[in-house]
């Protein structure tokens, strides 16, 4: 499998094109925007879309996707606790001056345990609310985690937004992703990639 990040937009969000050498088809992860570019990625690397795939609905994680499930023609899923965030994406977008499209359709839901499969490449979906009530965390293959806005390098996701717990958010990384494995590299939706063990030991939300 290989994994490009893209960061785009206002908020500096990294949207993440997953990809299969084999079979060529890829899944697009919390499309923030700038899509051209995404677009031109897939062009050039003969990839062929096959859904949207979001780890949650905040506004800069979902401000590209109902153009791009237009323009691609593919489905959209997302956690079902985060259906209405994503649906008042384009309020939440004029609070932060952001001009952001109506919300895309959701075309299926994502569920913790649902086991995505992308030609060779699997991807496991894990819920983790905290920062949102419906975010998920998508392992890769078991060695690699897209994680949204639950972790980052040195931090967590912020839980003071509708529907956040931070005590949620903590639980969820001390039970969902620690097991993972300290080897597992973890992408999120902010920031530079890290591992599981890096946060284990210095996280200084963590420790």
């Amino acid at each position: 499998m290989k994994l490009e990040v893209f960061v785009v937009g206002l908020f500096q969000e990294n949207t993440y094109v997953l990809s299969d050498e084999t079979t060529r088809r890829a899944f697009v992860i919390d499309p923030g925007g700038e899509n051209e570019r995404i677009y031109g990625y897939l062009k050039q690397n003969g990839l062929t879309a096959e859904a949207i795939v979001n780890t949650h609905g905040h506004v800069d994680h979902i401000a590209g996707a109902k153009q791009m499930q237009e323009d691609l023609k593919i489905p959209f899923r997302i956690h079902k606790g985060d259906e209405e965030i994503a649906q008042h994406a384009k309020l939440a977008g004029r609070m932060f001056g952001v001009d952001v499209d109506d919300p895309p359709r959701i075309d299926g839901y994502l569920n913790d345990g649902d086991v995505l499969q992308l030609g060779e490449t699997t991807v496991r979906v894990i819920h983790t609310p905290g920062h949102s009530p419906g975010g998920v965390c998508l392992v890769v293959n078991d060695g690699d985690v897209i994680v949204g806005d639950t972790l980052f390098a040195s931090s967590v996701g912020r839980a003071d937004l509708p529907g956040g717990s931070f005590d949620t958010l903590l639980h969820s990384i001390q039970s969902k992703l620690f097991p993972l494995g300290d080897a597992v590299r973890v992408h999120p939706g902010h920031g530079p990639s890290t591992t599981i063990g890096r946060e284990r030991r210095t996280n200084p939300f963590l420790t």
